[in-house]
């Protein structure tokens, strides 16, 4: 994807969504009692009429079985074994203001990604699942400071800090400011 109209970024993912649940033979209806989301965001992100937000895609992510970077790695062109930075994937939930880069796109056979995250000051995400239970997280802050809480546990995290974690519930990221936070997500598939 790379820097790009997010409008066809949005019409790629949608379309990828619309696939997933008819590769299942999904009714609307089903995908929502599966994902705890309502049928007409459902539909309405299928068309591509919303920009998905971070927690719905975690959720939708955890219906399909995928990380967020293969779901986003389905919506490229073309995948490659070098991605130079300016061609690197950067999606943006409009809603929390959360920047998202992946940085080294997934593999059908590797288990391990790089993502940078970029989060404004006071911005806070919370997703209620892992995408995949038992994901292997390394958060690593570059700049800024992040509040990380995960099985009932904050960890405040400043520049150059590194947490490591298995994700199995819910997780929120926390930008406390004053500045913006930038760090990198390495992922890995249990």
């Amino acid at each position: 994807m790379g820097i790009e109209d997010e409008g066809a970024v949005d019409v790629r993912l949608g379309a990828r969504l619309a696939e997933l649940r008819a590769e299942r033979d999904w009714t609307l209806g089903e995908l929502a009692e599966r994902s705890g989301i309502s049928r007409s965001t459902l539909s309405r992100a299928e068309r591509a009429e919303i920009s998905p937000t971070a927690s719905l895609l975690n959720r939708l992510c955890h219906v399909y079985g995928r990380t967020m970077s293969q779901l986003l790695s389905e919506v490229e062109r073309e995948s490659a074994l070098l991605v130079r930075a300016g061609d690197q994937t950067v999606w943006t939930d409009r809603a929390s203001g959360f920047v998202r880069r992946s940085v080294s796109p997934p593999h059908p056979g590797l288990r391990g990604e790089l993502v940078e995250g970029r989060l404004a000051a006071g911005a806070d995400i919370a997703y209620d699942r892992p995408p995949v239970p038992g994901l292997e997280q390394h958060v690593w802050v570059l700049d800024g400071r992040l509040d990380v809480t995960a099985q009932d546990t904050e960890h405040r995290l400043g520049t150059g800090d590194c947490l490591r974690l298995r994700v199995w519930g819910p997780t929120r990221f926390h930008c406390p400011g004053p500045e913006d936070v930038r760090y990198a997500l390495a992922v890995v598939l249990p």
